[in-house]
């Protein structure tokens, strides 16, 4: 009797373990995947007062550097769903230059006024 029990506990033991290490592998792929439509690794702008648009953005930027804009006026969602630590900032002048404003970290949203913003800007 006492080996029977030993072995229902080392397999309880064993499938916990598991189920655990199942769980924590899922948790890690949501969070390092796409989130509102922007992929993993993107920066993403979605239109002009849409919210997340169905989770479809309008922009997405994956390198680092500065990214210029046209065109893009009046309030839009940002998200940094960047992956590695990298930032995001948006900028006043094109190419990355004039007042570039907060550090945006991975996982950040904000609604924004892109009318005075002419470039984003990718850091890590």
């Amino acid at each position: 009797m006492r080996k029977i029990t030993r072995a229902a506990a080392a397999l309880a033991l064993a499938v916990g373990a598991t189920t655990m290490v199942t769980a924590t592998s899922a948790n890690a792929a949501q969070a390092a995947g796409t989130e509102h439509g922007c992929p993993a690794g993107a920066f993403c702008i979605y239109p002009q007062d849409a919210g997340w648009n169905n989770d479809r953005p309008s922009h997405a930027f994956y390198s680092y550097g500065a990214h210029n804009l046209s065109n893009q006026v009046g309030n839009h969602m940002i998200f940094n769903n960047q992956t590695g630590g990298a930032w995001a900032r948006t900028c006043t002048g094109y190419n990355g230059t004039g007042d570039c404003q907060g550090w945006m970290a991975a996982g950040q949203y904000f609604v924004k006024d892109l009318t005075p913003i002419n470039s984003i800007l990718l850091v890590q």
